[in-house]
């Protein structure tokens, strides 16, 4: 079945039409839904802010090619000092480089989600931490930054109260600060990358801070980069009961029953990918991961791609039909593109969002 009759039977709510000039309000209003209803309240800026940097490491990294050295942020939050180690890693070279920004699930590099000197020997960067040095991944909230917004321990939350992503979003744009600060980075081609939850956390970093250029989720899934309504594998009711933690109380509360065949829905997720526009997105699927679902995934970026056409750009340009491995769709403003495999942050990933960027820059 064609997906864009496949949109249609979902009966999602369409992107707003509207102007170049109307867009930054409509932009807004997305911004301040998904953080009222989904993730919650954005992490407040910080009043201070300083990097303390360690000297590169090892004189060999990527066989001499590259430099890896650690940095601490260490920052005023609601009052409170707060500091997280996240680690850099760039060509040796004389001019700024391209640059990712990623939310790690492991430590040190290289790793089985980080591909660091095909990203080097490619001319690109890398700043990346690991998250749970950011705050845990569970229910308490009286570790990392957490404990800064949460002085009695996340209990009794607010309905509307900062969830993890919008906290591991928060560091991706304190790593983005320091790259700002720092001749090596170019400033022009900033990306921030995320997998699976994390890249759930790399589009609310996209939503909340206009200055990453590129926006890339992979394998983001349920409440990311898929549509909601009608979806395949992971939905509302199992993302909230097993990852509450995750969002603000309300999206449970208020969006439980409507992520099925009959609820009606006032949102979904193309909305968050909309806040892109008019920058570049892009997205990642696997063929074998179901629980994410290749085809709401694509959907989404069909959907979302009106955003870019309403600024007079190119949107989403894709066969009309399901997703097939190897595709790569690159042509307009929201890229795709779809492999074999499972649910994973690959190579092949990495590869494909270079190419992209690549292409872009040109």
């Amino acid at each position: 079945m064609s997906l864009k009759v496949q949109l249609e039977k979902r009966k999602i709510p369409a992107i707003e039409r509207t102007t170049k000039e109307a867009w930054g309000a409509v932009r807004e209003k997305y911004k301040q839904f998904f953080c009222e209803n989904v993730y919650g309240l954005p992490v407040p800026a910080p009043t201070e802010l300083r990097f303390e940097e360690s000297e590169p490491e090892d004189p060999r990294f990527c066989a001499g090619l590259g430099i890896s050295y650690a940095v601490t942020a260490h920052a005023t939050l609601c009052g409170t000092e707060v500091s997280f180690p996240f680690r850099v890693c760039l060509p040796k070279t004389d001019h700024p480089v391209p640059f990712f920004v990623l939310s790690n699930f492991h430590q040190g590099e290289p790793n089985c989600y980080l591909p660091i000197a095909e990203i080097i020997d490619r001319g690109f960067g890398v700043i990346y931490t690991y998250y749970k040095d950011v705050t845990s991944d569970d229910g308490d909230f009286q570790n990392g930054i957490s404990r800064a917004l949460y002085p009695n321990g996340g209990e009794n939350r607010a309905p509307n109260s900062t969830g993890k992503i919008q906290m591991w979003a928060w560091s991706n744009m304190r790593m983005l600060d320091y790259a700002l600060q720092n001749e090596r980075f170019d400033a022009e081609h900033a990306a921030v990358i995320g997998h699976s939850r994390l890249g759930k956390t790399a589009l609310v970093t996209g939503m909340m801070d206009e200055r990453f250029r590129y926006v890339i989720s992979n394998n983001a899934g349920c409440s990311g980069d898929a549509i909601t309504k009608c979806k395949e594998g992971e939905r509302i009711e199992v993302i909230t009961r097993v990852f509450p933690y995750w969002f603000c109380p309300n999206y449970r509360e208020r969006y439980l029953e409507l992520d099925g065949e009959s609820g009606v829905m006032d949102f979904d997720q193309h909305m968050l990918l909309a806040t892109v526009a008019p920058r570049i997105l892009m997205v990642g699927s696997a063929e074998r991961d179901i629980w994410a679902d290749p085809v709401s995934e694509k959907l989404c970026c069909i959907a979302a791609g009106a955003a870019w056409e309403n600024l007079g750009k190119v949107g989403f340009i894709a066969p009309d039909e399901e997703p097939v491995i190897g595709e790569n769709d690159t042509e307009g403003s929201v890229c795709y593109h779809h492999r074999a495999g499972e649910h994973y942050l690959s190579r092949r990933d990495w590869c494909a969002y270079m190419d992209a960027i690549d292409k872009k820059r040109k």
